[in-house]
């Protein structure tokens, strides 16, 4: 928890998410329409979409599939009953004038997410509902300076809105949360998660109290926030923009507001809802959907190792250090990549390459794993090399930034670059002897106590021996030449 001090004592950010998440379903909610993204405006739109008289909606099973594998993901009670309301309101968007939604008898009821959070520690964040809703269209603002143009592809595409507890207290904690449900949903595949894309969005409920306080304060939601960095930063601005209203006596007036990225503020859009001005009641056109509890459970059979899950076995299995198995597991393929490396090697030392090496190429190359230039086995193939003293750890990172330039194995390049590890004792004992004889001076400082030039021969042998000599026979071997 991280606080914010002011002129008047030390204030605490109340963080609470809603989340929308775009279903991965082929189909939209209601209808058969295509969800594919980035297809020519409205060529995506059934008569249901559009709102055209007399169509009726059909649910989709799959989207009430996707669903449930993500309550039960989130270790969340899955309502047997559940009913669709429409949420009556105005937008050029949205044809029928309402939306399809769930109010009172959600689907997912409470839940729950373990954050990981940077310092090593972890903190749970409730879960209150999850409940499925149509997607509205796009209104179209820049296609013409007098006109507003409407896309209804998205119209009716299934949303799954995820509504957090007010638990969190700092935008990092925030952070830490949207990563974790995005791992969640995209191990279970029921969300891509790409918010560049809009399937996956955030509408982020702050509010400020002073520090030792209970009761709430007055909250402001910011609306359709499209990436973590962007939520980070609107909470930071949000949180100091209503302490500052506060201490020179003002009043927090509850409003939805805009993320302006531009001018990194959060500004002004409209007075808040309330749940009666959207006039909820049951649709008539679909009747309480009610679940079979053999099918949930059947359902939660096929469902795969999740995040944490995969984390502790890491931990047990690898022994890993806590830090790294999350780095691993944070995405699915990333988690999978390392351990068709570590399978049957050292796994702390297959986790280094992978986080450390690897990582940090792909970094610099602005690459996923996925495109990775090295593949797992390969990458495996170079921790063999180490593993058995064919090469030592230093040499092998400069066979890896060849490997990361050609794509060649490293056994190829091994043997390319004359580059295996010297192991015989013999050749290491005849480079010491070399260096010791020309520098008989410092030999002599060593045995007198200056130590430290332990280093200075091991660094001259190597580089005698174009750093092929094997580190630890090295140490070993000087230590007792200089000993003796």
């Amino acid at each position: 928890m991280s606080l914010i001090e002011g002129r008047t004592g030390s204030w605490e950010t109340v963080i609470g998410l809603e989340v929308h998440a775009q279903v991965t379903s082929k189909s939209k909610l209601f209808s058969g329409a295509s969800t594919e993204f980035g297809a020519a405006p409205n060529s995506q739109v059934s008569l249901v979409d559009a709102a055209f008289p007399g169509m009726l909606p059909v649910i989709n099973g799959y989207c009430v599939e996707q669903a449930i594998r993500t309550g039960l993901g989130l270790k969340a009670q899955i309502n047997l009953i559940s009913v669709f309301d429409r949420k009556n309101y105005f937008y050029a968007d949205l044809p029928a004038g309402y939306q399809i939604s769930q109010f009172t008898h959600p689907i997912i009821g409470k839940g729950e997410i373990i954050l990981d959070l940077p310092d090593g520690s972890s903190r749970t964040v409730g879960i209150t509902r999850l409940h499925l809703e149509q997607d509205a269209g796009k209104s179209l603002h820049d296609q013409s300076p007098n006109e507003t143009y409407v896309d209804l592809n998205r119209s009716g595409v299934a949303l799954m809105e995820i509504v957090s507890e007010p638990d969190m207290r700092s935008a990092e904690e925030t952070a830490a949360y949207l990563k974790k449900l995005r791992a969640i949903l995209r191990y279970l595949g029921t969300c891509d998660g790409n918010m560049e894309e809009g399937s996956m969005r955030c509408d982020v409920n702050v509010s400020v109290r002073k520090a030792g306080d209970s009761a709430l304060g007055t909250r402001c939601e910011i609306k359709n926030v499209n990436s973590i960095r962007f939520v980070q930063q609107a909470i930071e601005y949000e949180s100091r923009r209503q302490v500052e209203i506060l201490e020179d006596g003002g009043k927090i007036k509850q409003e939805t507001r805009l993320w302006d990225t531009a001018k990194g503020e959060t500004r002004a859009m409209r007075s808040k809802e309330e749940a009666h001005d959207y006039r909820y009641f049951p649709d008539p056109d679909l009747l309480p959907l009610k679940l079979d509890e053999k099918w949930v459970e059947n359902i939660k059979s096929t469902l795969p190792e999740l995040p944490d899950a995969k984390k502790a076995r890491f931990i047990e299995e690898y022994g890993l250090k806590a830090y790294d198995a999350g780095v691993l597991v944070a995405e699915k393929p990333n988690a999978e990549f390392f351990e068709e490396v570590a399978a049957n090697r050292d796994g702390k030392l297959a986790a280094n390459w992978v986080t450390v090496e690897l990582f940090g190429a792909l970094n610099r190359a602005g690459k996923s794993i996925e495109e990775s230039p090295v593949s797992a086995k390969a990458l495996g193939g170079l921790v063999d090399l180490i593993s058995n003293n064919t090469i030592s750890g230093r040499i092998a990172k400069d066979v890896f930034e060849i490997m990361v330039e050609t794509g060649k194995p490293a056994a190829d390049i091994v043997e390319e670059k004359g580059l295996r590890q010297v192991t015989d004792t013999k050749a290491i004992e005849e480079a010491i002897d070399k260096i010791l004889a020309a520098n008989a001076d410092k030999v002599a400082e060593y045995k007198a106590g200056k130590e430290k030039l332990f280093g200075f021969f091991v660094g001259q042998t190597m580089k005698s021996t174009g750093g092929k000599a094997n580190p630890a026979m090295l140490n070993e071997l000087l230590l007792k030449k200089l000993k003796g």
